[in-house]
């Protein structure tokens, strides 16, 4: 089934999983609204909105850039409003803005907490909340949490040799935040699903090899990470559900892209 004539939100995509995600979607003929922060280029950060839109279109789809920051209300009704507004629809929205941090509970102050769970968990609510509506009205559509090993895993293996020989914690914050949207979104399923609404977490089995997990951890061995490509993948797939199809679920990008033959 093709995606052609759909709309999706990915929240995250001027750079890494986010923008590969919004590529993929655009392949699969959908409408993609490219949010984030980022609409110039810093040192450690490469991408912006811009540079992902320019992307989508030089292959030929379209694609809508708008400047959001998940952490802000409005900001994030704003970017609903500007894609229906433009768009007229909304069909799939993809929560994957994140952001995490290892640093120790005894050493994490509150505002470290705060940005953590307010960009990982309390966004995705208000995201979901604002399209929740457009979806009802237009019989149903799809939303995807991206979640971690790290919300049923309490150690890392993205941390370098310097940090206890490549293992580590994993910040409680980020876990946290994982876990809480992971149950989440198996009550919202369950809440949205007489509305024809799908809503699935995705995650992937290993860490995935990005631009910011690189300037995060630059000496760590990448030589088992993966790249985006069956998140992708599998992001395409969860795209065409619908409450009728899989929902309520928990998916592992690499297993389902097996299985299914994707």
């Amino acid at each position: 089934m093709s995606l052609s004539g759909k709309v999706a939100i990915v929240t995250g995509s001027s750079r890494g999983i986010g923008k590969a995600i919004a590529l993929g979607l655009a392949r699969a003929g959908a409408a993609v609204v490219v949010a984030a922060r980022s609409e110039t280029e810093r040192p450690n950060a490469p991408g912006t909105i811009h540079a992902t839109v320019a992307e989508i279109q030089a292959l030929g789809g379209k694609a809508l850039a708008v400047r959001c920051n998940v952490r802000e209300e409005e900001s994030i009704q704003n970017l609903v409003r500007q894609t229906l507004d433009t768009l007229g629809r909304v069909d799939v929205l993809v929560n994957n803005a994140g952001v995490g941090n290892y640093t120790p509970f005894l050493e994490s102050s509150l505002k470290e907490w705060e940005l953590v769970l307010d960009i990982d968990l309390r966004a995705p609510f208000i995201c979901c909340q604002a399209v929740a509506p457009a979806m009802i009205e237009q019989g149903g559509g799809s939303i995807i949490n991206i979640s971690s090993h790290a919300a049923t895993n309490i150690f890392s293996s993205t941390l370098g040799q310097e940090h206890d020989q490549g293992i580590g914690l994993i910040g409680l914050a980020y876990g946290t935040a994982k876990a809480g949207l992971e149950r989440f979104s198996w009550g919202l399923s369950a809440e949205l699903g007489r509305h024809n609404i799908a809503v699935n977490v995705l995650k992937p089995l290993r860490p995935v090899l990005t631009e910011g997990f690189q300037a995060q951890r630059p000496d760590a061995d990448y030589s088992t990470w993966a790249t985006p490509e069956d998140m992708v993948k599998a992001t395409v797939h969860l795209a065409k559900q619908d409450a009728h199809g899989l929902t309520g679920a928990v998916v592992h990008a690499e297993e389902i892209v097996r299985r299914l033959g994707l």
